[in-house]
């Protein structure tokens, strides 16, 4: 499999305040973000409870998707911090980079614009 090119413009940290694991996204709360809200960022790297939480805020960041998405959509958390597509009603964490076949799966995703 091939490396994702991934450019963080902007890295900011967060207190955990649960275990965090990587390339999901998170909540202003410092907990795993809750599905179809606003998410602080990705957290980088796995952070146990209470450390701080490297966040990509803004570039291009990996996130593990949740689910099919089509490259180009619109995309939200869902209940485990994983990359869905956005419904009307859901705030928007970024915008898909690439396509995900599967739940699992990497991708890259473009926030801040």
């Amino acid at each position: 499999m091939a490396q994702k090119l991934y450019k963080p413009l902007l890295i900011d940290s967060i207190k955990a305040s649960t275990n965090l694991p990587k390339q999901r996204f998170v909540g202003f709360d410092g907990g795993i973000c809750v599905a179809g809200a606003k998410a602080l960022g990705i957290c980088d790297v796995e952070t146990d409870a209470d450390q701080q939480a490297p966040i990509g805020v803004i570039g291009i960041l990996l996130v593990e998707a949740g689910g099919t998405i089509t490259q180009g959509t619109a995309i939200t958390s869902d209940a485990s911090g994983r990359a869905i597509v956005a419904l009307e009603a859901q705030k928007i964490n970024g915008y898909a980079q690439d396509a995900a076949s599967a739940e699992g799966e990497i991708i890259r995703i473009v926030r801040g614009i």
